[in-house]
């Protein structure tokens, strides 16, 4: 198994920040790397439940990605299951996701990503790109809306 940390700085106050990462009319904004688009999804991190996302590449390709909800700390962090669907709808191996906000201090906001028990080191690889175009998204997203 392996995990796999992110981190990233916004100007913008952790409350802002915490709702572009929980909220469903701003994660539909970033949500999957660079390049794809959403074609199905139940996304809303605010509370617990079930949610889903079904990704489309420009090449026609769909993934799908389920998962459940665990645990919300208004504000503060939000964790979440994470599993990859095949071809034929099977879910695949589970794995878990905490995005974490808080307060730089200066009126800014540390995000952490930690993203635990993938199944070994190269769905580690894979992950960390794709969270990186995500979270590359999320600046630029962050950026044109919290001003």
């Amino acid at each position: 198994m392996a995990d796999l940390e992110m981190k990233r700085h916004f100007t913008a106050p952790p409350e802002k920040v915490f709702d572009f990462v929980t909220q469903p009319q701003h994660l539909t904004k970033w949500w999957g790397p660079e390049g794809i688009t959403l074609a199905e999804h139940v996304l809303d991190f605010s509370s617990p439940g079930p949610w889903m996302s079904i990704m489309k590449n420009s090449e026609g390709g769909i993934h799908k990605v389920t998962g459940e909800i665990l645990m919300v700390e208004h504000g503060k962090s939000v964790t979440f299951t994470w599993a990859w669907h095949d071809d034929d709808d099977k879910r695949g191996h589970e794995s878990e996701v905490r995005f974490t906000v808080q307060s730089d201090g200066d009126g800014g906001t540390d995000f952490t990503m930690l993203h635990r028990n993938l199944a070994d080191d190269d769905s580690a690889q894979n992950h960390e790109s794709g969270w990186t175009s995500s979270f590359t998204k999320l600046e630029k997203y962050v950026d044109q809306v919290a001003v």
